[in-house]
């Protein structure tokens, strides 16, 4: 199988954000079956190589055509290591854009999260001009709640969505004045 282009969307000090690109598909394959993804996101359904490329192709290339955006690859500056995914979301069920993102709980805890959310963010607003961005997670998720707040986030309320079992934290971030 051939290589995509990979096309950088923003750089943090210590981390790049890319569009993914089935080549992605071991990467991903790994996150979406990690306990913690499992767990505060919910099951995907990816169990081989070809479920994560289509995983990628309908989910992040396919916001990219019609959004612009979508979720990006987070790799590690200095060795281009994938360690998670950041970016914005639009789902059917939702008014507003959505800030998403999940890392590999052996590249947890170490502020990668909070960075490439700031780095979304900053996109968000400049180059989509987003006038808000909303985020959802589990109620038991204190680490994604936390990032949300460093993110400039703030709780709303609890919602519920047809996407999940159970009600969802709802966080609100409007644009800076």
């Amino acid at each position: 199988m051939r290589t995509l282009k990979r096309v950088r969307i923003s750089e943090t000090a210590r981390l790049t954000l890319r569009r993914m690109t089935i080549d992605d598909a071991e990467f991903i394959l790994e996150l979406l079956n990690e306990p913690a993804f499992l767990a505060n996101i919910g099951d995907k359904g990816a169990r081989t190589i070809e479920d994560a490329r289509q995983y990628v192709q309908t989910g992040p290339v396919a916001s990219y055509a019609q959004y612009g955006f979508g979720l990006f690859a987070v790799e590690l500056k200095e060795s281009a290591i994938p360690v998670g995914m950041s970016g914005l979301l639009k789902r059917a069920s939702m008014d507003d854009v959505e800030l998403g993102f999940a890392f590999l709980e052996r590249f947890s805890a170490q502020g990668y999260a909070t960075e490439s959310a700031r780095a979304v963010m900053l996109l968000g607003w400049e180059r989509y001009r987003l006038k808000r961005v909303v985020a959802i997670t589990a109620p038991h998720n204190h680490g994604s709640m936390n990032v949300l707040r460093k993110a400039g986030f703030a709780f709303h309320s609890m919602l519920r969505l047809p996407e999940y079992e159970t009600e969802r934290a709802y966080f609100v971030s409007a644009a800076p004045a």
